[in-house]
């Protein structure tokens, strides 16, 4: 079920490679994962810690953290209940198109150690 949330920011934890295609196309359909699911994984910052801990442990380099400017992903960006507790950002696009994330949203970007 999804559940909406007023949040400033968002946050993608981008590999080297996505950091770089977004820079260098302007924008970014992600990794394979989110191809699949036809959404970006985003976090809110206080489950950035979490995410990385669940689906980076194997990565201790080549990590970005991308902080997004939530208002720029308008109507595309959905928080969604992914258990009892948890409701995590997901940017879908318009009409959930899968659109890709750009460039223009990012107003941070941090390597991570």
């Amino acid at each position: 079920m999804a559940k909406e949330t007023e949040e400033e920011f968002v946050y993608r934890i981008s590999t080297a490679a996505e950091w770089e295609e977004l820079q260098h196309d302007g924008a970014t359909y992600g990794g394979d994962f989110d191809k699949s699911t036809g959404c970006f994984h985003l976090s809110k910052l206080n489950q950035v810690e979490s995410t990385l801990k669940n689906f980076f442990s194997n990565r201790n380099s080549d990590l970005y953290l991308l902080k997004i400017d939530a208002a720029h992903l308008g109507s595309g960006l959905i928080y969604e209940s992914v258990d009892d507790n948890d409701v995590f950002p997901h940017f879908y696009g318009p009409n959930r198109s899968f659109s890709p994330l750009p460039l223009t949203a990012v107003v941070g970007a941090e390597k991570l150690k």
